[in-house]
């Protein structure tokens, strides 16, 4: 398989709710006016707690500084896995699954903290700018791997890579036991041709800068059967736009402009952390992912400034609804518990 390090020098911020007003023309300009912004990298996320905006330098450029913008102090350098074009078929896992053993557990041995982001196109491994030199050497084995320099692909070895960093030499830390949430909702994952965002902004810009909750009546409540929680993903990363949203926002697009796979599958959540989880901690995503892929479970995996999100298919051979009875894959990964618990 090939690693490429794809062309673009990342931010990850983070808009309080309360803040989003001071955002919301360049957020506009970023998602539907396209030729206004040379940003080719962006991705906005919405959680209960904030918004997650991951964008190249061009697009962060719009961001003006402010005590409700967030900024992460690292640069990061997305990566991306391509199979020498070679399909894969519908039977196999699909998303985070695919690369959990191959990239994302050597690079947790290794303790570099890794920004998951998931679309319907592609998964992006998001690493921290000064750590390539220890990605490089922990995957040269197991990849051809290549830099984009100015849309040219060009190998790289890690004697290529001189930023001083290699096997840092931490010992290894017993993993922390993080608990994990299972709203409700039921998600999916789409795509539009980006030429037909102009007809739907109008409902885009709703479910994004206007619907609080997922529920009528705003604050979440802690009964049970409106244990679901506010989840909403938009990505324009180099042209191809990605959806991630929960049926009940589905129903206020056009059928006709969204689509999906030909199995038009749902899938349900799994939220990891009970408080922030930071930046700086390692192996997360792997504590989540490798379990799922020993058992060729499909999961697209979504990284926030706060917390981290798994999808995982409703027809998944662990059955997310039952998982207070704990599958064995996740024995003494996680605890897991219902949202209205943590509240």
């Amino acid at each position: 398989m090939d690693l490429h390090i794809l062309d673009h020098r990342l931010r990850v911020t983070s808009i309080s709710k309360s803040g989003l007003v001071d955002y919301t023309h360049p957020l506009i300009k970023l998602i539907f006016l396209r030729n206004r912004t040379r940003c080719k990298f962006f991705s906005l996320t919405e959680t209960p707690e904030n918004y997650t905006v991951v964008l190249d330098e061009e697009g962060f450029k719009e961001l003006q500084p402010s005590q409700r913008l967030q900024v992460e102090s690292s640069v990061w350098l997305p990566l991306n896995v391509v199979s020498n074009g070679n399909a894969s078929s519908s039977s196999q896992a699909v998303g985070v699954t695919k690369i959990a053993k191959s990239v994302i557990a050597p690079l947790a041995r290794q303790h570099v903290s890794v920004f998951m982001l998931s679309t319907y196109q592609t998964d992006f491994i998001l690493v921290r700018e000064k750590d390539l030199s220890v990605v490089v050497s922990s995957l040269e084995e197991e990849f051809n791997i290549y830099r984009e320099v100015a849309g040219e692909s060009v190998p790289v070895r890690s004697q290529d890579v001189r930023n001083g960093l290699h096997k840092n030499g931490k010992e290894a830390i017993q993993p922390t036991v993080h608990p994990v949430l299972v709203p409700q909702n039921q998600f999916c994952v789409m795509s539009l041709d980006p030429d037909t965002l102009p007809s739907i902004a109008t409902t885009l810009i709703d479910v994004l800068f206007y619907s609080s909750s997922p529920k009528d009546g705003g604050e979440l409540s802690a009964a049970p059967e409106l244990d679901c929680i506010k989840f909403f993903s938009f990505s324009l990363i180099d042209g191809y736009v990605s959806l991630v949203m929960d049926t009940e926002a589905q129903r206020q697009f056009p059928a006709d402009l969204l689509f999906t796979s030909s199995s038009g599958e749902l899938w349900r959540m799994v939220r990891i952390g009970g408080q922030p989880l930071g930046f700086d901690e390692c192996g997360i995503v792997a504590q989540i992912s490798q379990p799922l892929a020993d058992s060729d479970i499909s999961a697209y995996y979504i990284s926030t400034f706060s917390f981290d999100h798994a999808l995982i298919q409703t027809r998944s051979s662990i059955p997310v609804s039952s998982l207070c009875d704990p599958h064995p894959c996740w024995e003494g990964i996680v605890t897991v518990c219902h949202y209205d618990k943590l509240q």
